[in-house]
């Protein structure tokens, strides 16, 4: 049985294990140099009272450099025939069904409130990748978002962002 040329690209790798574990690498690299570098124009010494703010934040960012530098070296200077895949095109489309809908959620937060956004995450997430019927979807969202509110507002008396809703209901 032939398998069609769609399937056979959603089954085709998009990453091999070591060139994510090179990007990885050198993003970690890049981190520790910024943080190495915020935290030396802090003050990497010692006063009268002790160490000085970036004192402790910088020495782990020394660490964190060398344990890049040395994974980074290891796999430039270790040749492998092949490498297995991280990724195929199937799974980094599931990976990205979540991923931007959770990321909209974080930026929407600052605009609607939580309450709203979450009552939009879970009913989309329900309705488009569950497939689950809108009535359904859209009660369990309303009672995720009433559960959080009472749980966050009420019996914690935590000050979550609201968003417009805030102000309609006086607060």
């Amino acid at each position: 049985m032939e398998r069609s040329q769609d399937e056979a690209d959603a089954g085709s790798p998009v990453a091999s294990n070591r060139s994510v574990e090179i990007a990885v690498y050198a993003c970690l690299l890049g981190l520790a140099a910024l943080l190495g570098f915020d935290n030396w124009h802090t003050g990497i010494g010692w006063d009268p009272t002790g160490p000085r703010p970036g004192y402790f934040p910088f020495y782990l960012s020394v660490i964190l450099g060398a344990a890049s530098l040395f994974g980074l070296a290891r796999e430039l200077i270790a040749r492998t025939q092949a490498s297995d895949t991280f990724v195929t095109r199937q799974q980094l489309a599931r990976v990205a069904q979540v991923f931007f809908p959770t990321l909209a959620f974080c930026l929407v937060t600052q605009w609607l409130g939580l309450y709203v956004a979450s009552f939009l995450l879970v009913a989309g997430f329900m309705y488009f990748v569950g497939r689950i019927a809108a009535w359904k979807c859209l009660l369990t969202a309303f009672l995720f978002s009433a559960a959080m509110f009472v749980t966050f507002e009420i019996a914690f008396d935590v000050l979550m962002p609201k968003g417009p809703l805030e102000a309609l209901f006086g607060r």
